[in-house]
């Protein structure tokens, strides 16, 4: 607890604009996602009031609507259910990770529903989250209209939730492992013109511990370190991960990294490789601010040289944009 207590009296101590109070909200998030993306959808390339293209249809009515600007899933009905187009109905590993973005409006009882099938189901509320008998308050901003993030983490029968930057539920044992998973939304707005909304919907595969692959494999993805589009200003959730990364390095004083950006190939090759080196350097800059010696850390950008996935399909794009930690 004093090394969280530290980090946060780093944040005070420094400038305190809105983005590094944002920062600071998020520091003692351990959410870590999984290491290959399986399904992503940012709803890039979809056309307002048609059906997404990458979900099925279960009951009512949903459709691509446009909010502040911005692609999202409206429900435009009470109990929508929509489910993502996989090949298979088994398509949940041992072990993943699910995010999403979810917009209340606050009204009446409104509700999101995370079906799992047999293993449960995740009712999220802006008052509480419920998994059977094991339910968690909400409390403070995460209790108000808008944006929230809502992240799972499932490592071969325990299940961590996450509500914004707080971990709200922690199940030790799960005890049906989940195969696949739908949304329903309980949009008491929809009629009025107020439905629900999500976006940023990504799983992915695999949960694993920082020194264990620094010692096996010398280097590790940072899947939870994520930007803005286009830009190296870090996304606030990116806190947890960064967090993560300075106590391993507090606790092992001899570790050094490289820090490598890597983009997809959307652009062109010299933008991409500008802007790899400037998210790797900000990494950088941020594990400095936080108490690391500048001369454990270096930054470098890879641009799309070094493609870990194809650059055809939306969820190899999401694993080649990435920053990797190589041991020096």
């Amino acid at each position: 607890m004093r090394k969280i207590f530290f980090i946060i009296m780093l944040f005070i101590s420094f400038g305190v604009s809105s983005q590094e109070k944002d920062n600071k909200k998020w520091v003692k998030y351990d959410f870590a996602p999984g290491e290959n993306i399986i399904f992503i959808d940012d709803l890039s390339g979809e056309t307002p009031n048609e059906f997404p293209s990458r979900w099925n249809l279960l009951s009512g009515s949903g459709e691509i609507g446009v909010f502040e600007g911005i692609n999202v899933i409206s429900f435009a009905k009470k109990f929508t259910t929509i489910e993502p187009r996989m090949n298979s109905k088994s398509y949940l590993p041992v072990s993943f990770t699910l995010e999403m973005d979810l917009y209340f409006y606050k009204k009446g009882n409104e509700a999101f529903t995370i079906d799992f099938g047999k293993a449960g189901e995740l009712v999220v509320r802006l008052e509480k989250l419920s998994f059977g008998t094991f339910t968690g308050e909400i409390e403070g901003n995460s209790s108000i209209a808008g944006w929230h993030k809502l992240a799972i983490a499932y490592n071969e029968g325990a299940m961590k939730i996450y509500f914004d930057e707080n971990r709200i539920i922690n199940i030790p044992q799960v005890n049906i492992a989940p195969e696949g998973f739908t949304i329903e939304s309980l949009s008491h707005g929809s009629s009025k013109g107020e439905p629900n909304f999500i976006k940023n919907i990504r799983l992915a595969e695999g949960s694993f511990d920082l020194y264990k692959r620094i010692s096996t494999d010398g280097k590790f993805t940072a899947r939870g370190i994520l930007f803005d589009a286009g830009s190296s200003d870090l996304k606030p959730e990116s806190m947890g991960e960064i967090s993560r990364i300075y106590e391993l390095m507090n606790s092992n004083p001899e570790l050094k990294f490289m820090v490598e950006g890597h983009t997809d190939s959307d652009g062109n090759e010299e933008s991409n490789m500008k802007l790899s080196q400037s998210r790797a350097k900000t990494v950088m800059e941020m594990l400095v601010k936080l108490g690391v010696d500048k001369n454990r850390l270096s930054a470098a950008g890879k641009g799309e040289t070094e493609p870990a996935d194809t650059n055809e399909t939306s969820e190899g794009k999401a694993n080649n944009r990435r920053v990797v930690f190589i041991k020096m």
